[in-house]
Protein backbone atom coordinates (compact mmCIF):
# COMPACT_ATOMS: atom_id res chain seq x y z
CA UNK A 1 0.00 0.00 0.00
CA UNK A 2 0.99 3.65 -0.40
CA UNK A 3 1.14 5.08 3.13
CA UNK A 4 0.47 8.77 3.71
CA UNK A 5 0.20 10.42 7.14
CA UNK A 6 -3.24 10.48 8.76
CA UNK A 7 -3.04 13.31 11.28
CA UNK A 8 -5.89 13.91 13.70
CA UNK A 9 -5.36 16.71 16.15
CA UNK A 10 -2.08 16.14 17.95
CA UNK A 11 -1.69 12.49 16.91
CA UNK A 12 -0.91 10.59 13.76
CA UNK A 13 -2.94 7.40 13.49
CA UNK A 14 -0.59 5.51 11.19
CA UNK A 15 3.13 5.07 10.59
CA UNK A 16 5.51 4.35 7.70
CA UNK A 17 7.81 1.31 8.09
CA UNK A 18 10.52 2.52 5.69
CA UNK A 19 10.42 6.03 7.15
CA UNK A 20 10.73 4.73 10.72
CA UNK A 21 13.70 2.59 9.68
CA UNK A 22 15.38 5.55 7.97
CA UNK A 23 14.83 7.70 11.07
CA UNK A 24 16.37 5.02 13.29
CA UNK A 25 19.33 4.76 10.92
CA UNK A 26 19.84 8.54 11.11
CA UNK A 27 20.12 8.28 14.90
CA UNK A 28 22.46 5.30 14.73
CA UNK A 29 24.74 7.13 12.31
CA UNK A 30 24.87 10.18 14.58
CA UNK A 31 25.79 8.17 17.66
CA UNK A 32 28.48 6.22 15.83
CA UNK A 33 30.08 9.52 14.73
CA UNK A 34 30.45 10.79 18.31
CA UNK A 35 33.08 10.33 21.01
CA UNK A 36 31.93 8.28 23.99
CA UNK A 37 32.96 8.35 27.64
CA UNK A 38 35.69 5.97 28.77
CA UNK A 39 33.31 4.24 31.16
CA UNK A 40 30.55 2.36 29.37
CA UNK A 41 27.50 0.31 30.28
CA UNK A 42 27.59 -3.36 29.34
CA UNK A 43 24.10 -4.75 29.97
CA UNK A 44 21.25 -2.25 29.65
CA UNK A 45 17.52 -2.48 30.36
CA UNK A 46 15.46 0.27 28.70
CA UNK A 47 11.89 0.50 29.98
CA UNK A 48 9.97 2.42 27.32
CA UNK A 49 12.46 1.73 24.53
CA UNK A 50 10.45 2.17 21.33
CA UNK A 51 10.12 5.93 20.81
CA UNK A 52 11.59 9.29 21.81
CA UNK A 53 14.17 9.50 24.55
CA UNK A 54 13.86 5.80 25.39
CA UNK A 55 14.65 4.72 21.83
CA UNK A 56 17.54 7.19 21.68
CA UNK A 57 18.87 5.73 24.94
CA UNK A 58 18.81 2.23 23.51
CA UNK A 59 20.53 3.37 20.32
CA UNK A 60 23.21 5.22 22.28
CA UNK A 61 23.81 2.29 24.63
CA UNK A 62 24.08 -0.22 21.79
CA UNK A 63 25.69 1.59 18.89
CA UNK A 64 27.69 4.13 20.87
CA UNK A 65 28.77 1.94 23.77
CA UNK A 66 28.52 -1.59 22.42
CA UNK A 67 26.11 -2.64 25.18
CA UNK A 68 23.71 -5.55 25.18
CA UNK A 69 20.19 -4.13 25.42
CA UNK A 70 16.85 -5.49 26.55
CA UNK A 71 13.97 -3.27 25.46
CA UNK A 72 10.51 -3.18 27.06
CA UNK A 73 7.64 -1.43 25.27
CA UNK A 74 3.92 -1.66 24.54
CA UNK A 75 3.28 -1.35 20.81
CA UNK A 76 0.68 -2.41 18.26
CA UNK A 77 1.73 -4.89 15.55
CA UNK A 78 0.66 -4.41 11.91
CA UNK A 79 -1.91 -6.27 9.87
CA UNK A 80 -2.09 -6.65 6.10
CA UNK A 81 -4.50 -3.70 5.98
CA UNK A 82 -3.29 -1.50 8.83
CA UNK A 83 0.08 -0.16 9.83
CA UNK A 84 1.74 -0.88 13.13
CA UNK A 85 2.41 1.83 15.66
CA UNK A 86 5.58 3.81 15.03
CA UNK A 87 7.27 2.22 18.05
CA UNK A 88 6.79 -1.24 16.54
CA UNK A 89 8.53 -0.21 13.32
CA UNK A 90 11.25 1.63 15.27
CA UNK A 91 12.00 -1.49 17.27
CA UNK A 92 11.99 -3.71 14.20
CA UNK A 93 14.50 -1.35 12.57
CA UNK A 94 16.66 -1.16 15.71
CA UNK A 95 16.72 -4.94 16.04
CA UNK A 96 17.58 -5.42 12.37
CA UNK A 97 20.50 -3.00 12.70
CA UNK A 98 21.65 -4.63 15.95
CA UNK A 99 21.61 -8.08 14.34
CA UNK A 100 23.64 -6.81 11.39
CA UNK A 101 26.17 -5.24 13.79
CA UNK A 102 26.43 -8.39 15.90
CA UNK A 103 24.96 -6.69 18.97
CA UNK A 104 22.92 -8.73 21.46
CA UNK A 105 19.41 -7.28 21.74
CA UNK A 106 16.04 -8.72 22.72
CA UNK A 107 12.56 -7.27 23.13
CA UNK A 108 9.52 -7.60 25.37
CA UNK A 109 6.16 -6.19 24.23
CA UNK A 110 3.63 -5.72 27.00
CA UNK A 111 2.42 -3.61 29.91
CA UNK A 112 5.59 -2.48 31.69
CA UNK A 113 3.51 -1.52 34.73
CA UNK A 114 2.55 -5.17 35.31
CA UNK A 115 4.29 -7.73 37.52
CA UNK A 116 4.16 -10.17 34.58
CA UNK A 117 6.40 -8.07 32.35
CA UNK A 118 8.82 -7.36 35.20
CA UNK A 119 9.10 -11.08 35.86
CA UNK A 120 9.61 -11.81 32.16
CA UNK A 121 12.41 -9.25 31.96
CA UNK A 122 14.08 -10.71 35.06
CA UNK A 123 13.95 -14.20 33.55
CA UNK A 124 15.68 -13.00 30.38
CA UNK A 125 18.34 -11.17 32.37
CA UNK A 126 19.04 -14.21 34.54
CA UNK A 127 19.25 -16.58 31.59
CA UNK A 128 21.22 -14.46 29.14
CA UNK A 129 22.82 -11.43 30.78
CA UNK A 130 23.41 -12.32 34.41
CA UNK A 131 23.08 -8.77 35.71
CA UNK A 132 22.12 -5.31 34.50
CA UNK A 133 24.40 -2.32 35.08
CA UNK A 134 22.16 0.39 33.59
CA UNK A 135 18.38 0.79 33.81
CA UNK A 136 16.75 3.58 31.80
CA UNK A 137 13.17 4.40 32.77
CA UNK A 138 11.41 6.31 29.99
CA UNK A 139 7.72 5.44 30.08
CA UNK A 140 5.04 7.86 28.89
CA UNK A 141 1.44 6.74 29.29
CA UNK A 142 -1.90 8.42 29.99
CA UNK A 143 -2.97 5.55 32.29
CA UNK A 144 -1.45 3.03 34.66
CA UNK A 145 -3.00 -0.06 36.22
CA UNK A 146 -1.78 -0.70 39.75
CA UNK A 147 -0.25 -4.19 39.59
CA UNK A 148 -1.38 -5.04 43.14
CA UNK A 149 -4.87 -3.55 43.39
CA UNK A 150 -5.94 -3.43 39.73
CA UNK A 151 -6.96 0.22 40.15
CA UNK A 152 -6.55 2.27 36.98
CA UNK A 153 -4.94 5.68 37.45
CA UNK A 154 -5.31 8.44 34.84
CA UNK A 155 -3.13 11.47 34.28
CA UNK A 156 -4.27 14.98 33.40
CA UNK A 157 -2.62 18.01 31.81
CA UNK A 158 -3.88 20.73 34.11
CA UNK A 159 -2.54 23.66 36.16
CA UNK A 160 -2.66 23.66 39.94
CA UNK A 161 -4.35 26.30 42.06
CA UNK A 162 -6.12 28.35 39.41
CA UNK A 163 -7.40 28.21 35.85
CA UNK A 164 -4.83 29.27 33.27
CA UNK A 165 -5.55 31.07 29.98
CA UNK A 166 -2.55 31.35 27.70
CA UNK A 167 -1.47 31.83 24.12
CA UNK A 168 -1.41 28.63 22.09
CA UNK A 169 -0.49 27.33 18.65
CA UNK A 170 -3.44 25.31 17.37
CA UNK A 171 -1.67 22.82 15.11
CA UNK A 172 -4.93 21.50 13.62
CA UNK A 173 -5.95 24.94 12.30
CA UNK A 174 -2.43 26.40 12.16
CA UNK A 175 -3.50 29.52 14.01
CA UNK A 176 -2.45 31.35 17.15
CA UNK A 177 -5.30 31.33 19.62
CA UNK A 178 -5.84 31.05 23.36
CA UNK A 179 -6.40 27.96 25.43
CA UNK A 180 -8.04 27.90 28.84
CA UNK A 181 -7.28 24.99 31.14
CA UNK A 182 -9.13 24.55 34.42
CA UNK A 183 -7.21 23.84 37.60
CA UNK A 184 -6.86 20.23 38.65
CA UNK A 185 -8.54 18.89 41.76
CA UNK A 186 -6.69 16.82 44.36
CA UNK A 187 -7.74 13.50 42.81
CA UNK A 188 -6.47 14.56 39.38
CA UNK A 189 -3.14 15.69 40.85
CA UNK A 190 -2.69 12.39 42.67
CA UNK A 191 -3.76 10.39 39.61
CA UNK A 192 -1.10 12.12 37.52
CA UNK A 193 1.53 11.37 40.15
CA UNK A 194 0.42 7.74 40.25
CA UNK A 195 0.82 7.42 36.46
CA UNK A 196 3.82 9.61 35.68
CA UNK A 197 5.67 9.76 38.98
CA UNK A 198 8.32 7.47 40.39
CA UNK A 199 6.25 4.63 41.87
CA UNK A 200 6.69 2.22 38.97
CA UNK A 201 10.38 3.13 38.58
CA UNK A 202 10.81 2.08 42.22
CA UNK A 203 8.90 -1.16 41.62
CA UNK A 204 11.19 -2.03 38.72
CA UNK A 205 14.40 -1.37 40.65
CA UNK A 206 13.11 -3.22 43.72
CA UNK A 207 12.11 -6.22 41.62
CA UNK A 208 15.48 -6.31 39.87
CA UNK A 209 17.30 -5.93 43.17
CA UNK A 210 15.27 -8.62 44.94
CA UNK A 211 15.96 -10.99 42.02
CA UNK A 212 19.71 -10.39 42.30
CA UNK A 213 20.07 -9.08 38.76
CA UNK A 214 21.29 -5.55 39.57
CA UNK A 215 25.06 -5.28 39.28
CA UNK A 216 27.12 -3.63 41.99
CA UNK A 217 27.72 0.00 41.05
CA UNK A 218 24.73 0.00 38.70
CA UNK A 219 23.19 3.23 37.41
CA UNK A 220 19.58 4.07 36.72
CA UNK A 221 18.05 7.20 35.24
CA UNK A 222 14.52 8.51 34.75
CA UNK A 223 13.85 11.47 32.48
CA UNK A 224 12.16 14.75 33.28
CA UNK A 225 11.56 18.20 31.86
CA UNK A 226 11.77 21.19 34.20
CA UNK A 227 11.50 24.21 31.92
CA UNK A 228 11.30 27.82 33.06
CA UNK A 229 8.75 30.58 33.60
CA UNK A 230 7.02 30.34 30.21
CA UNK A 231 6.10 26.66 30.51
CA UNK A 232 5.62 26.45 34.28
CA UNK A 233 1.85 27.23 34.39
CA UNK A 234 0.94 24.17 32.29
CA UNK A 235 4.01 22.02 32.87
CA UNK A 236 6.54 22.61 35.63
CA UNK A 237 4.13 23.95 38.25
CA UNK A 238 1.19 21.87 37.07
CA UNK A 239 0.03 18.25 37.44
CA UNK A 240 2.86 16.96 35.27
CA UNK A 241 5.32 18.94 37.34
CA UNK A 242 4.04 17.31 40.52
CA UNK A 243 4.54 13.91 38.93
CA UNK A 244 8.05 14.84 37.89
CA UNK A 245 8.79 16.04 41.44
CA UNK A 246 7.88 12.52 42.55
CA UNK A 247 10.75 11.22 40.41
CA UNK A 248 13.11 13.17 42.69
CA UNK A 249 11.55 11.44 45.69
CA UNK A 250 11.87 8.05 43.98
CA UNK A 251 15.53 8.61 43.14
CA UNK A 252 16.31 9.20 46.83
CA UNK A 253 14.28 6.14 47.82
CA UNK A 254 16.05 3.95 45.26
CA UNK A 255 19.45 5.13 46.39
CA UNK A 256 18.52 4.28 49.97
CA UNK A 257 17.00 0.86 49.21
CA UNK A 258 19.97 -0.28 47.10
CA UNK A 259 22.74 1.36 49.11
CA UNK A 260 24.43 -2.04 49.56
CA UNK A 261 25.04 -2.15 45.81
CA UNK A 262 26.63 1.29 45.76
CA UNK A 263 24.53 2.19 42.73
CA UNK A 264 23.30 5.58 41.62
CA UNK A 265 19.77 6.65 40.75
CA UNK A 266 19.48 9.89 38.82
CA UNK A 267 16.72 12.05 37.44
CA UNK A 268 17.97 13.57 34.18
CA UNK A 269 16.61 16.94 33.08
CA UNK A 270 16.33 17.03 29.28
CA UNK A 271 15.32 19.45 26.52
CA UNK A 272 11.78 20.13 25.41
CA UNK A 273 11.49 18.15 22.18
CA UNK A 274 8.75 17.04 19.84
CA UNK A 275 7.30 13.77 21.13
CA UNK A 276 3.87 12.19 21.00
CA UNK A 277 3.45 13.25 24.64
CA UNK A 278 4.61 16.88 24.30
CA UNK A 279 2.40 17.43 21.26
CA UNK A 280 -0.62 16.91 23.50
CA UNK A 281 0.39 19.50 26.09
CA UNK A 282 -1.13 22.99 25.63
CA UNK A 283 1.45 25.73 24.87
CA UNK A 284 4.26 23.25 24.08
CA UNK A 285 3.90 23.34 20.25
CA UNK A 286 4.27 27.13 20.29
CA UNK A 287 7.06 27.09 22.86
CA UNK A 288 9.04 24.42 20.98
CA UNK A 289 8.51 26.14 17.61
CA UNK A 290 9.92 29.37 19.06
CA UNK A 291 12.72 27.52 20.82
CA UNK A 292 13.70 25.86 17.53
CA UNK A 293 14.01 29.27 15.90
CA UNK A 294 16.15 30.73 18.70
CA UNK A 295 18.46 27.81 19.40
CA UNK A 296 19.09 27.01 15.75
CA UNK A 297 20.06 30.64 15.12
CA UNK A 298 22.38 30.50 18.13
CA UNK A 299 23.79 27.13 17.06
CA UNK A 300 22.85 25.41 20.31
CA UNK A 301 19.81 23.32 19.38
CA UNK A 302 19.90 19.63 20.30
CA UNK A 303 17.24 17.10 19.40
CA UNK A 304 16.44 13.79 21.05
CA UNK A 305 19.48 11.80 19.92
CA UNK A 306 21.89 14.69 20.53
CA UNK A 307 20.56 15.11 24.07
CA UNK A 308 20.89 11.44 24.94
CA UNK A 309 24.30 11.03 23.34
CA UNK A 310 25.42 14.02 25.40
CA UNK A 311 23.76 12.65 28.53
CA UNK A 312 25.73 9.39 28.31
CA UNK A 313 29.07 10.95 27.34
CA UNK A 314 29.00 14.18 29.37
CA UNK A 315 26.94 13.29 32.42
CA UNK A 316 25.85 9.75 33.14
CA UNK A 317 29.30 8.26 32.52
CA UNK A 318 31.47 11.35 33.01
CA UNK A 319 33.88 11.58 35.97
CA UNK A 320 32.26 14.87 37.03
CA UNK A 321 28.62 15.00 35.92
CA UNK A 322 26.84 18.33 35.45
CA UNK A 323 24.13 18.67 38.10
CA UNK A 324 21.43 21.26 38.66
CA UNK A 325 20.53 22.76 42.04
CA UNK A 326 18.31 19.77 42.85
CA UNK A 327 21.02 17.23 42.04
CA UNK A 328 19.55 16.15 38.71
CA UNK A 329 21.72 15.43 35.68
CA UNK A 330 21.52 18.79 33.94
CA UNK A 331 21.50 18.06 30.22
CA UNK A 332 19.17 20.86 29.08
CA UNK A 333 21.33 23.70 30.37
CA UNK A 334 21.56 25.30 26.91
CA UNK A 335 17.79 25.59 26.56
CA UNK A 336 17.41 27.21 29.98
CA UNK A 337 20.02 29.92 29.45
CA UNK A 338 18.58 33.41 29.94
CA UNK A 339 19.51 34.49 26.41
CA UNK A 340 17.45 31.63 25.00
CA UNK A 341 14.48 32.06 27.32
CA UNK A 342 14.40 35.85 26.83
CA UNK A 343 14.42 35.46 23.04
CA UNK A 344 11.67 32.84 23.17
CA UNK A 345 9.61 35.15 25.38
CA UNK A 346 9.95 37.97 22.84
CA UNK A 347 8.67 35.69 20.10
CA UNK A 348 5.87 34.44 22.32
CA UNK A 349 4.67 37.95 23.03
CA UNK A 350 4.81 39.08 19.40
CA UNK A 351 3.72 36.08 17.30
CA UNK A 352 0.35 36.07 15.55
CA UNK A 353 -1.25 33.73 13.06
CA UNK A 354 0.15 35.84 10.22
CA UNK A 355 3.71 35.73 11.57
CA UNK A 356 4.02 32.07 12.60
CA UNK A 357 6.45 31.26 9.80
CA UNK A 358 8.40 34.49 10.19
CA UNK A 359 8.90 34.43 13.96
CA UNK A 360 8.96 30.70 14.73
CA UNK A 361 10.26 27.55 13.10
CA UNK A 362 6.90 25.83 13.01
CA UNK A 363 7.87 24.04 9.80
CA UNK A 364 10.68 22.29 11.68
CA UNK A 365 8.28 21.47 14.51
CA UNK A 366 5.80 19.94 12.08
CA UNK A 367 8.55 18.00 10.30
CA UNK A 368 9.82 16.60 13.60
CA UNK A 369 6.26 15.62 14.51
CA UNK A 370 5.82 13.71 11.25
CA UNK A 371 9.22 12.04 11.65
CA UNK A 372 7.97 10.49 14.88
CA UNK A 373 5.75 8.34 12.67
CA UNK A 374 8.22 7.77 9.86
CA UNK A 375 7.06 10.59 7.57
CA UNK A 376 9.09 13.53 6.16
CA UNK A 377 12.34 11.57 6.50
CA UNK A 378 14.89 12.44 3.82
CA UNK A 379 15.53 9.81 1.18
CA UNK A 380 12.27 7.88 1.62
CA UNK A 381 9.95 7.42 -1.37
CA UNK A 382 6.50 8.03 0.07
CA UNK A 383 4.82 7.26 -3.22
CA UNK A 384 6.20 3.71 -3.25
CA UNK A 385 4.01 0.69 -2.63
CA UNK A 386 5.17 -0.83 0.67
CA UNK A 387 3.96 -3.63 2.88
CA UNK A 388 2.82 -2.58 6.36
CA UNK A 389 4.02 -5.93 7.71
CA UNK A 390 7.21 -5.98 9.74
CA UNK A 391 8.49 -8.50 12.25
CA UNK A 392 10.52 -7.72 15.34
CA UNK A 393 13.28 -10.29 15.66
CA UNK A 394 14.02 -11.68 19.13
CA UNK A 395 10.60 -10.70 20.45
CA UNK A 396 9.97 -12.53 23.69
Amino acid sequence: MVIKPKVRGFICTNAHPAGCEAHVQEQIAYVKSQTQADQKPQNVLVIGSSTGYGLASRITAAFGNGAKTLGVFFEKPPTEKKTASAGWYNTAAFQKAADEAGLWAKNINGDAFSHEIKAKAIDVIKEELGQIDLVIYSLASPRRTDPDTGEVYSSTLKPIGETVTTKNLNTSKRVIDEVTVEAANDAEIQGTIDVMGGADWELWINALSDAGVLADGYKTAAYTYIGKKLTWPIYGHATIGKAKEDLDRAAKAINASTADKKGQAFVASLNAVVTQASSAIPIMPLYISAMFKVMKEQGTYEGVIEQIQGLFAENLYAPTPRLDDAGRLFQNHKELEDKVQDAVQEIWDAVTTDTIDELTDYEAYHTEFLKLFGFSVAGVDYDADVSPLAEINHLI
